[in-house]
This record gives structure tokens, sequence and C-alpha cells, in this order.
């Protein structure tokens, strides 16, 4: 299989990437775009041999913190939810509601490693190529996500939990 047919491959899991990211279609449709191009222009550099979902991955990073960075306005992510394989019961799409409203209120920084660890299913060595940044950063970022997500859904305050008593 030559390198197009694998990046075609990887397009619905960069679609998928960009619309949590951005949290609407049409600026994940861009941001997809806009990396399939930056990535065809520089397909030069790929080294084969090497993962190239992390590749496509770190490009898709880099254009969005480009895009952040020139202060393109993002927009806010409309109500559409995914449909569930199995018809859920009602408080099931309220929960999602919640999980997706909490997820949007995380700092960009943790928001991107949770997104890459748990929805792209990478390791934190995959993670933190990706964004390049050490493996320690991206558990740190990741506890520190997971712990604000459980504060936000519970209703505790964010690093609000229960108090320890050390003796």
């Amino acid at each position: 299989m030559n390198d197009a047919e694998s990046i075609v491959e990887l397009i619905p899991r960069l679609r998928r990437y960009a619309r949590a990211l951005t949290g609407d279609h049409a600026a994940a449709d861009d941001l997809v775009q806009d990396t399939l191009e930056r990535a065809w222009a520089k397909l030069h550099l790929y080294r084969r041999g090497t993962d190239l979902r992390a590749w496509l991955f770190t490009v898709m990073h880099n254009v969005y913190v480009n895009q952040l960075r020139a202060a393109r306005p993002v927009a806010q992510l409309d109500e559409d939810m995914p449909e569930l394989s199995q018809p859920g019961r009602e408080s099931d799409g309220l929960e999602l509601r919640d999980l997706d409203l909490a997820i949007r209120r995380l700092p960009p920084d943790q928001r991107e490693v949770l997104l890459l660890v748990v929805l792209e299913d990478m390791s934190y060595d995959e993670a933190a190529g990706t964004l390049g940044i050490p493996i320690g950063t991206v558990m740190s970022r990741l506890a520190r996500a997971r712990e604000k997500l459980r504060a936000m859904l519970s209703g505790l305050p964010p690093g609000g939990s229960q108090l320890k008593i050390v003796k």
C-alpha cells in the first residue's frame, strides 16, 4: 500500500480528533483539510517505517496550534451528539452532554492529551511524540484532566476533593 492510500484510510480518525479539538463540524473539516495539505506538501519529511498515524496527528496538532496562535475564532460545539449503537436511556444523553461540556472546559493542553490517549487510543509514548512533549508531561496532564473531569461530573470544585489528614 502506498502513502496516499494509507493517508486516505486515516482520514476518519483525523476527522474525529479534529472534531474533538475544535468542537465544530466545519472547523474540523477545515482543520483536516489544512492538515492534509500540509502533510502532502511535507510528505518527503515522513520517514518510511515509522507510524504514519502519529506523524499525521503531529502535523494536525501543529496546524491547530498555529491556528490558535493566529487568533482564529474557534466555533462553539453544536448540540449534535453521535448516534449510539443501541437506544440508550434518557439519562445517557444527559450524561454524554455533561461529559462533552466538561471535556470542552478542560485547558487545551489537558484536553489534547486526554483525547489522544482516550479517544484515539494512543500510548503515552505516542501521544508524547505527537505533541512534542516528554512522556512525564503526558502522564501529569492526563492525571490532571481526569481529576478535573471527575470533579466537574460529581459537582465538586476542581481540585476540591476530600481533604486528606496527614499525621
